[in-house]
């Protein structure tokens, strides 16, 4: 769960920094308010670690965001996404029936990580990838 976690954290802050160097458009708000939602996640994965006796770990990668321009930003973000959903997916299996709790809240994080990267998806396509 901790990988989970900083890969959230990573999220987190690319699409902050990258909801601030948009144009102020459809792409920077729904950066902006997928970037809260990882927020969320961070917590949820934080309560769960905790829980089980750990800390949550705030180490995390050399951070790529995707360059400074619209299009690769777009692209990085489904890129995040796409990780995230697969992850998650092997988490939840791993996991399995040895802790509902956990397996419920990953759940829940993939079901949004699927929708992250359909919105990312549409905007990117809007652009003619």
């Amino acid at each position: 769960m901790n990988e989970d976690f900083v890969r959230e954290i990573e999220a987190t802050m690319v699409y902050v920094r990258n909801s601030f160097l948009m144009p102020m458009c459809d792409a920077s708000r729904v950066t902006e308010a997928i970037g809260v939602d990882e927020m969320r996640h961070m917590n949820w994965l934080a309560d769960l670690i905790v829980k089980r006796g750990g800390k949550p770990s705030m180490e995390h990668r050399v951070l790529d965001f995707g360059g400074d321009e619209l299009k690769g930003q777009m692209e990085m973000q489904v890129s995040l996404e796409t990780e995230a959903v697969e992850r998650y997916k092997k988490h939840i299996e791993l996991i399995g029936d040895a802790d509902k709790e956990a397996v419920g809240v990953l759940r829940h994080i993939l079901d949004e990580e699927k929708r992250h990267r359909k919105e990312f998806r549409m905007r990117l396509e809007k652009m003619g990838k």
